[in-house]
């Protein structure tokens, strides 16, 4: 990933969806060359000279204070993510050798925290590139095998894009897929010199017209807590709530949670899931699962 290349993409993506009402810049009324502000709009909303904030979006300064950064931020009117994510692009990174990246691993209190959960709340662990390290029972029931997967393909973001099951399985996929190119986005500004996530995005932009497109938008997504609606091709249709936590020690990795509203229909859809998984209930199908819920099977 090319820093400056981005930053300069960044900045003009979002100087573009910014009108001068909307920033309080009064016009003449005439036509405009550009969309949302101009340059020299932006610079003096943030207090510096259309000069130095021309070179910054182009990706010529090689030091710029946290203040300029912040008046700029708060010029655009940068969310708490995208803040942090032009900070990234922004900081200057020493120059050095590509690092040996080394494989990822679970650690054994996370892996027992997972099967505590199972049986009540499927939950995952995801590494730095989006992979898939560790995940209960009831996730891989929920979402999909991913123990069953070569290696290289236990990743959220392939199983979003990749996977055509991923379509029937997310009632919101358009907003789930979107939101995943967001947080990859994020994750590429942290890691820039990360091969196997520039290879990730370079598979997917390949293989990935969506891809392509949400990526070109240069929106970024920090995914702490959010709910998801699944239609599940046993149990039928349940929204789950998650909420995502990292550990001290190991900032790469992330355990994801879903639980369910008590008393709803996604509680007794998942309660359904989990039995299935174990076996206790093999005759549920998604007829069933539907009539469980009250709801008309598909």
């Amino acid at each position: 990933m090319d820093h400056h290349a981005e930053l300069s993409e960044f900045l003009r993506s979002r100087r573009a969806r910014l009108t001068p009402q909307e920033a309080g810049v009064p016009t003449d009324g005439g036509p405009r060359r550009v969309p949302g502000l101009r340059r020299e709009e932006l610079a003096r909303l943030a207090g510096v000279s259309a000069d130095y904030y021309t070179r910054l979006e182009q990706g010529r300064t090689s030091n710029c204070s946290d203040a300029v950064l912040d008046a700029v931020a708060r010029a655009l009117r940068l969310s708490d993510t995208e803040r942090v994510y032009l900070f990234e692009l922004a900081r200057p990174k020493r120059t050095r050798r590509r690092p040996v990246v080394r494989p990822q691993r679970v650690r054994p209190g996370l892996h027992r925290m997972l099967e505590t959960l199972d049986g009540h709340a499927p939950a995952f662990v995801l590494g730095r590139q989006m992979d898939v390290l560790a995940a209960n029972r009831l996730a891989r029931a929920l979402i999909t095998d991913f123990d069953a997967l070569p290696q290289r393909q236990r990743n959220m973001a392939r199983h979003m894009f990749l996977d055509e099951s991923a379509r029937e399985l997310y009632v919101d996929w358009e907003i789930c897929a979107a939101e995943t190119v967001g947080a990859l986005r994020l994750l590429a500004a942290r890691h820039p010199d990360d091969p196997r996530l520039t290879d990730l995005v370079g598979e997917l932009s390949i293989k990935s017209s969506h891809f392509r497109t949400w990526w070109a938008d240069h929106n970024v997504r920090e995914r702490t807590h959010g709910t998801k609606r699944y239609h599940h091709p046993v149990v039928g249709d349940l929204t789950v709530a998650y909420e995502t936590v990292t550990f001290p020690g190991d900032a790469d990795q992330t355990m994801c949670v879903y639980t369910v509203e008590p008393g709803s229909s996604s509680e007794t859809a998942l309660r359904l899931l989990a039995n299935w998984t174990t076996g206790n209930t093999p005759q549920a199908t998604p007829s069933t699962a539907s009539a469980t819920q009250g709801e008309p099977s598909r």
